[in-house]
């Protein structure tokens, strides 16, 4: 399967974004009240910037003493960011996700900000794509007598 595929899937394909300069407790309300992970930063060509999520919010504040709320996005945000395209293999994302420890991969397709696949996509689908298997499987056996 393909991440084209999967966003295809999803109920709603709108990416969360902030920018650089909005405040650390506005991302954080943003994330809270959506109840995702991340958030992408864009910059004002809607290029990425970088990407804020729960672990930088929590890591700034372990760094700076649990003071966040005077903090911008661009004090915290991962800048460099690893992406993925539409025509990925989510074996692909899989092996990325597991070896750079990240949840969230924005989609990006001609330079522009398509989607984002989270970790919970890649399980779901796979467990899609296994659930077929098995139904296919026992359909097969069932006709086969």
């Amino acid at each position: 399967m393909i991440v084209r595929s999967v966003l295809k899937q999803k109920p709603n394909n709108d990416v969360a974004t902030a920018t650089a300069d909005m405040p650390v407790e506005e991302a954080a309300k943003a994330l809270h009240f959506r109840r995702i992970g991340a958030l992408v930063v864009i910059d004002a060509d809607q290029h990425i910037a970088g990407i804020l999520s729960e672990r930088d919010i929590v890591r700034g504040m372990a760094l700076h003493n649990g003071k966040v709320d005077t903090l911008k996005v661009r004090d915290l945000m991962t800048s460099s960011v690893l992406v993925c395209k539409p025509d990925d293999s989510l074996e692909t994302l899989m092996g990325v996700m597991t070896n750079k420890r990240v949840r969230h991969l924005p989609v990006v397709e001609d330079d522009k900000l398509v989607g984002i696949i989270t970790i919970g996509d890649v399980v779901k689908a796979r467990l899609d794509d296994a659930t077929m298997q098995v139904d296919s499987l026992r359909d097969y056996v069932m006709t086969a007598r």
